[in-house]
């Protein structure tokens, strides 16, 4: 949804919405998964919430910045268009 709405300038509230709480999701799992490793939980528990936290806040974190570039090329060519006529 992302690669088709974001180019488009469509639906940001409810696309950076979504993408952010995806992402503070990522970093609760990794938060929960640090408290684990520490705590001492067997190896099953704590790499279980560790590698998708991690994961998750590194892939979706970095990934932010590009899906609010998209929104603001599209709203540059939205004003650009409007301008021309």
């Amino acid at each position: 949804m992302v690669g088709w709405l974001a180019p488009r300038g469509r639906a940001r509230r409810f696309i950076l919405g979504a993408w952010f709480a995806l992402w503070a999701a990522a970093v609760v799992l990794l938060g929960i998964g640090i408290a684990a490793l520490l705590n001492g939980q067997p190896y099953g528990v704590w790499y279980g919430l560790l590698l998708p936290g991690a994961i998750g806040a590194v892939v979706v974190g970095a990934n932010s910045m590009v899906i609010v570039r998209r929104y603001r090329e599209a709203e540059q060519k939205r004003l650009a268009a409007k301008d021309f006529l």
